[in-house]
C-alpha cells in the first residue's frame, strides 16, 4: 500500500508540473540540482551483486513509470539542443522528467535551457551515446523506446546478471559485448575502462568464460580461414599485390612459403594454405595480442586503426575484441609477472620482436552481452541490442536507421 500511495504522490507532483505554465527565462539563474544528481560514471563492476540488487530497484522505477503512461514520444524532425525556443521542447521535457534524467523542479517550457542540456547529456550518457546535448537521430531512437520495452530489457538482462552475480575472482576482465567496452575488475571495483571494437553483426563475437594466460608482444597474424575467404581472395582479384604490401606470407602444409603468384585465386583453393602477417605497425594485431582459451579461436589485440574506437557504433571485427589503450591493460595483466615492468614492455614493442610471455596467474575473462544494466539508484543504462537477443525489435537501433 504504501509503494502504491508513494507513486500516486509522485505522479501527483508530476502532473502539477506538467500542468504549469512556467516558462523559462534566458534571464533566469538556473539551479544545476535541477538536473538529476547521480553520476553516471561509476567505478562498480557490472557483474556484481550490486549490479543486481540496483537492477531489482530499477524494475520497481519501471514498473511505476509503465503503470502511470510510459512517457511521451518526443517528435524527431527538429535538431534540438541548448538555445532553441520550441513547443517540441516541452515534449522533451516531460520525456526526461518522466525518466529521472530532469528534475521535476526545472519546471516546463519551450525553452531549451541549461536545466535541459544537461538532462540530455545525462540521458545520453546513459544510452551510451555522445553526451554532447544535441538531439540527433540515435538520441531520438533511443528516447523513443517505449517504457514497457525497456521495462522488458531490464528484465531479460536481470536474469543474465543474476547467473553472473557469483565471485568472479579477485582480478578479471569483463567484455560486454552491446556496450562495445572493457572492464579490468580488481577488489570488486572497476580500476580500468577500455573502449573496445567488437565483432559485427554477421560475425559475432561469442560469449565466453576463459582465463588470459598469454600475451604476445609483437604478434604474428594468422588469418582465420573465413577472413581468408570472404577478404583476402576478393581483395587478391582485385590487387594481386595486396599481400606483398601488407607483409602477408602463405605457407603450405609442410611449412614451406609458397609464392602468391602459383595460386589461382579465380577459384578458393587458397583456403588451404596458412596466411600468416609479419610484426610490424601495418600488422592486423599492432603491437600485442591477449591469448586465452576459446573454442571459436577468439582473442584480445592492438589494432593500428585507431580511428574506429571513436566511432558511435563499434561493431566492426570478424568476431576478436580490440582494445583501446591495450598497452594500460597488458601493463596491468602482467603486473604479477616478475622482470615485466610497463618500461620493459614499451621497449620490447619498439625492438619489433615477437615475444610471447605467459602470465605468472593467469586472468579470468568474460564474454558477456548486458544491454541494460543499472550502477546506481536511479542511473540506469541501456545499450542497443546489436545482435537481437533481447527479442525485440525496437530495441535494434542500428539495423534500423
Amino acid at each position: 500500500m504504501t509503494a502504491i500511495t508513494s507513486a500516486a504522490s509522485a505522479q501527483d507532483v508530476i502532473d502539477d508540473i506538467l500542468k504549469s505554465d512556467r516558462r523559462g527565462n534566458w534571464n533566469d539563474e538556473f539551479d544545476a540540482r535541477a538536473s538529476q544528481g547521480g553520476k553516471v560514471s561509476s567505478s562498480l563492476p557490472i557483474l556484481s551483486p550490486e549490479t543486481v540488487t540496483y537492477v531489482e530497484r530499477a524494475l520497481g522505477q519501471y514498473s511505476n513509470i509503465v503503470a502511470q503512461g510510459g512517457w511521451p514520444v518526443v517528435p524527431a524532425d527538429k535538431k534540438l539542443q541548448i538555445g532553441v525556443v520550441d513547443a517540441d521542447v516541452e515534449v522533451l521535457r516531460k520525456r526526461l522528467i518522466v525518466s529521472g534524467d530532469l528534475s521535476s523542479s526545472a519546471g516546463i517550457s519551450r525553452s531549451f535551457d541549461t536545466y535541459v542540456d544537461t538532462a540530455v547529456k545525462r540521458f545520453q550518457a546513459r544510452h551510451g551515446l555522445p553526451a554532447d546535448g544535441v538531439l540527433g537521430k540515435y538520441s531520438y531512437a533511443a528516447m523513443n523506446v517505449s517504457a514497457p520495452v525497456r521495462l522488458g530489457q531490464l528484465e531479460t538482462n536481470l536474469v543474465r546478471l543474476r547467473s553472473m552475480s557469483g565471485f568472479l575472482g579477485n582480478r578479471y576482465v569483463m567484455v560486454n559485448i552491446p556496450a562495445a567496452q572493457i572492464e579490468a575488475v580488481e577488489n570488486g571495483r572497476v580500476v580500468l575502462r577500455h573502449t573496445a571494437i567488437v565483432g559485427k553483426i554477421d560475425r559475432q563475437t561469442p560469449i565466453l568464460n576463459s582465463k588470459i594466460n598469454e600475451v604476445i608482444i609483437n604478434p604474428y597474424w594468422n588469418a582465420p580461414v573465413s577472413i581468408v575467404r570472404k577478404d583476402i581472395i576478393p581483395l587478391m582479384r582485385k590487387d594481386p599485390q595486396y599481400l606483398t604490401k601488407n607483409s602477408i606470407r602463405i605457407f603450405g602444409p609442410d611449412g614451406n612459403e609458397i609464392d602468391p603468384t602459383t595460386i589461382d585465386w579465380s577459384t578458393e583453393d587458397a583456403v588451404r594454405f596458412r596466411f600468416r602477417q609479419d610484426p610490424g605497425s601495418g600488422n592486423a594485431m599492432a603491437s600485442v595480442k591477449i591469448n586465452f582459451p576459446s573454442p571459436e579461436n577468439v582473442y584480445m589485440h592492438d589494432t593500428p586503426q585507431q580511428s574506429l574506437f571513436s566511432k558511435l557504433m563499434r561493431f566492426d571485427s570478424s568476431g576478436c575484441v580490440r582494445v583501446q589503450n591495450v598497452r594500460d591493460l597488458v601493463t596491468w595483466l602482467l603486473r604479477d609477472t616478475p622482470g615485466w615492468t610497463r618500461q620493459r614492455f614499451e621497449q620490447t614493442i619498439k625492438s619489433g620482436e615477437n615475444t610471447p610471455v605467459q602470465l605468472a596467474d593467469p586472468v579470468p575473462v568474460y564474454f558477456t552481452y548486458i544491454s541494460a544494466w543499472s550502477t546506481g539508484d536511479g542511473v540506469v543504462h541501456f545499450r542497443d541490442d546489436i545482435y537481437a537477443r533481447d527479442g525485440v525489435d525496437e530495441l535494434q537501433i542500428t539495423s534500423s536507421l
